[in-house]
């Protein structure tokens, strides 16, 4: 991992070095490589291939930087990384191999220059040669990880002919309940005071320590086990949120939400920091396209305000949770109203016509009575996926 750092820092130098209007590719920093190996015989202790995909992705990394441009954002150049800042290798299509013989939930993965690594996998192994990438991960905690890349079929979405109304769904996130939908099933946000009192004792016990020294690196990853316990209690719920989502409909309609400027204004940006709706959104997407669902964001102004009933608009504070239109005398839950408009947007969208439905399946089972007699609400610690959570 160290050898790959300094060959990744060398690589920037080297394209920031070049002339602005003549820089390196990723062909030309490749061949570069051979030399380099000549020049520092430690390059040569590394897989070339995987040594090749270091390089390749500084230029993924431009281009990236090269997009938050055109979008308006303002970017600086690669930096420097230090000492325990690289934390990843990849191998695409060689230089690796999986070993199957030992089980179900073990095997080995060979990589080149490094040998075998005993693994214990979270699902079924893929044959090595169904495998496009795979990548050595090391993280904060000192835990280490192989992910593989995999191509998938994935199934065609539904035409607008064969949608029916029962398949289509309207969901407003909040900070009260982390999702309301337009059938009024609301889903709580998850509680983690307990995590984050964890975090705050570890990361003070940190602070109390030399930096640098034996005790400060060990504390050090209590820090970070503290911090994981969180980011992954976070993505378990976002994964079983999102996956019966996508297999219980056809037609999932969000709100597109513009995070950025919420966290930056709202004073509840702490709530929203930890609801990752950016991730849940994108989650969203890219299971849509995974199990063939129709994914719609939509305009998330005005949902809210606008009566579903006849489209009137009311200013309503935050802590006012009914609808009530001074128009046409409708009356419901703020959070529902929103999100039958998020709904109807999607369908527009679609240029889909179809009534209001009910879906015979529910995301999750609870062992507590119901909050409220209007809502189906549930307490996010009951969620329960019928099926893999990561599918």
């Amino acid at each position: 991992m160290e050898i790959h750092r300094q060959i990744r820092n060398h690589a920037v130098r080297d394209y920031y070095q070049a002339p602005r209007n003549d820089r390196p590719t990723a062909y030309d920093q490749h061949r570069k490589l051979t030399e380099w190996k000549r020049r520092w015989a430690i390059f040569a202790e590394v897989s070339a291939h995987a040594a090749q995909q270091t390089v390749s992705q500084i230029q993924k990394d431009q281009k990236v930087l090269k997009e938050h441009r055109k979008n308006g954002r303002k970017t600086g150049r690669l930096k420097w990384q230090g000492a325990g800042e690289f934390r990843s290798v990849a191998y695409q299509s060689e230089g690796f191999n999986v070993n199957h013989t030992t089980g179900h939930d073990f095997g080995t993965l060979t990589l080149s220059k490094i040998g075998e690594i005993p693994i214990r996998a979270h699902r079924d192994l893929p044959n090595t040669e169904n495998i496009k990438r795979a990548i050595l991960k090391k993280e904060r905690t000192g835990a280490w990880f192989a992910c593989f890349v995999v191509e998938v079929e994935s199934p065609a979405k539904p035409d607008s002919e064969d949608i029916d109304s029962a398949d289509c769904i309207g969901v407003d996130l909040g900070v009260l309940s982390y999702i309301h939908t337009s059938e009024d099933l609301s889903v709580e946000c998850l509680h983690l005071e307990s995590e984050y009192d964890q975090y705050v004792r570890e990361q003070r016990a940190l602070d109390r320590t030399e930096h640098g020294s034996e005790n400060w690196e060990n504390q050090r990853q209590n820090v970070a086990r503290a911090k994981r316990q969180i980011r992954w209690k976070v993505l378990d719920f976002q994964h079983k949120l999102s996956t019966w989502l996508v297999k219980a409909y056809d037609v999932v309609a969000v709100e597109d939400l513009d995070v950025k400027s919420m966290l930056e204004t709202s004073q509840s940006a702490k709530n929203k920091q930890d609801a990752a709706w950016s991730r849940f959104l994108d989650m969203l997407e890219y299971k849509g396209e995974l199990h063939g669902t129709h994914v719609v964001r939509v305009d998330a102004r005005g949902t809210t305000k606008e009566c579903n009933q006849c489209g009137v608009e009311t200013s309503k504070p935050l802590w006012v949770r009914e609808h009530s239109c001074p128009a046409c005398g409708h009356t419901e839950d703020r959070d529902l109203n929103a999100a039958k408009n998020i709904l109807d947007r999607g369908l527009n969208k679609l240029s889909l016509q179809v009534g209001p439905g009910r879906s015979e399946s529910t995301p999750v089972q609870t062992v507590l009575p119901a909050f409220a007699h209007h809502s189906g609400r549930m307490d996010a610690k009951h969620v329960v996926e019928a099926g893999s959570p990561a599918a």
